[in-house]
């Protein structure tokens, strides 16, 4: 009798947990607030004044590479972030950096993450072989994206969000993005914004079926949403640029080594539903752009617009939202290597552009106005 009685209590108890999770994520589900799919946009940069263009940082290292520079944003003036070692996807690649004031002065060169460190910070911890990309988390204080690898190459990596301290970081995690191990998901990009004050963060799959992705976050920096960016094309590292509070457009790199020409991404309802990746007629030689909104469907963009030579590093500008391009500065002429650059405003007005040089050995920032990128 006792053997009968127990024989019915498991079949209850395992109904009665099924209805208890049922109930919980009915609840969850009902208290969680959907997301809002309308990009914050920006009011139009300033084009009149004099024009103000200057050099803030040039640097090259005596051995090994400086490479992919990021802008971090501060309440006074900027940092600019790169990775260092003795070569790409080694063991002894940090994080390093500059802190520049508004007056353009620039501090010596620090380490700001190493792979030890961010090792530490994991909960769990965890082993970090090398480190790449990184980008600011805006919305959150003195927190960053990082590319970290753990095992393998970039093919491998994670998304980490880390929390800087001065000495260093002091918590880290890794995004959940990829049900493949969580690997192989990589940024460049800067965020783009919602006008509900949250925040996505561009990305991209580099194993196999490679895409670009817009991940959403809420405001406890959960993973609320992913959208990809696909098409026949190998597209990474996407730069999003919000025109009005549905429409956007994603440049793309071609990760194929035989891709000639830049590739583009639409969408019309605020980044959930996105065109399939296309090429555009700019020439380009598998590179990764910046680009930054200016004002309605004015774009501003610093490219390499030469297929053939990736030490061609232009400024152009479209007014219609990416249809069409005029050059308007040249930033480097050629007969080198200069790429991955990144650009972002400035609360002041100016604008902050920095990017590799000397194929991956050197980094150089300049601030401008748009009066002195427009000629005006």
């Amino acid at each position: 009798m006792a053997l009968a009685a127990m024989h019915i209590s498991v079949p209850i108890a395992v109904l009665a947990l099924g209805a208890l999770s049922l109930c919980l994520s009915a609840w969850a589900i009902r208290r969680d607030v959907p997301l809002m799919w309308e990009w914050a946009v920006p009011a139009p940069m300033e084009r009149g004044g004099a024009p103000v263009f200057a050099t803030v940082l040039d640097h090259t290292p005596e051995t090994g590479i400086a490479h992919s520079p990021s802008i971090i944003l501060k309440d006074q003036g900027m940092s600019v972030l790169w990775f260092a070692g003795s070569q790409e996807a080694q063991a002894d690649v940090d994080v390093v950096g500059v802190d520049i004031t508004p007056d353009g002065a620039a501090s010596p060169i620090t380490p700001r993450l190493t792979s030890a460190a961010l090792a530490e910070a994991f909960e769990p911890r965890q082993l970090v072989v090398t480190l790449g990309n990184t980008v600011q988390r805006d919305g959150a204080k003195d927190t960053l994206y990082t590319t970290a690898v753990s095992v393998g190459g970039w093919a491998m990596a994670s998304v980490a969000e880390v929390q800087m301290a001065p000495e260093g970081p002091v918590h880290a995690r890794k995004l959940d993005l990829s049900p493949l191990l969580n690997r192989s998901f990589l940024v460049k990009s800067p965020m783009v914004a919602y006008a509900d004050g949250s925040h996505a963060l561009p990305a991209y799959f580099e194993m196999g079926s490679t895409y670009g992705a817009l991940v959403r976050l809420d405001g406890q920096r959960r993973v609320r949403d992913m959208r990809r960016m696909t098409g026949p094309m190998k597209a990474i590292q996407p730069m999003i640029v919000p025109l009005d509070a549905a429409r956007a457009v994603a440049f793309l790199r071609n990760f194929d080594s035989g891709g000639q020409r830049l590739l583009i991404s639409r969408t019309g309802d605020g980044g959930r539903t996105w065109e399939a990746v296309r090429e555009t007629p700019m020439p380009n030689p598998s590179a990764p752009v910046a680009a930054l909104g200016i004002g309605g469907d004015a774009i501003l963009m610093a490219v390499n617009d030469d297929a053939g030579d990736g030490g061609i590093l232009n400024l152009v500008l479209s007014e219609d939202g990416g249809a069409t391009w005029r050059h308007l500065r040249t930033l480097e002429a050629g007969g080198g290597d200069a790429r991955y650059p990144m650009m972002r405003a400035l609360p002041d007005g100016r604008i902050a552009l920095a990017y590799s040089v000397a194929g991956k050995k050197g980094i150089r920032a300049h601030l401008f106005n748009l009066a002195w990128a427009l000629g005006t």
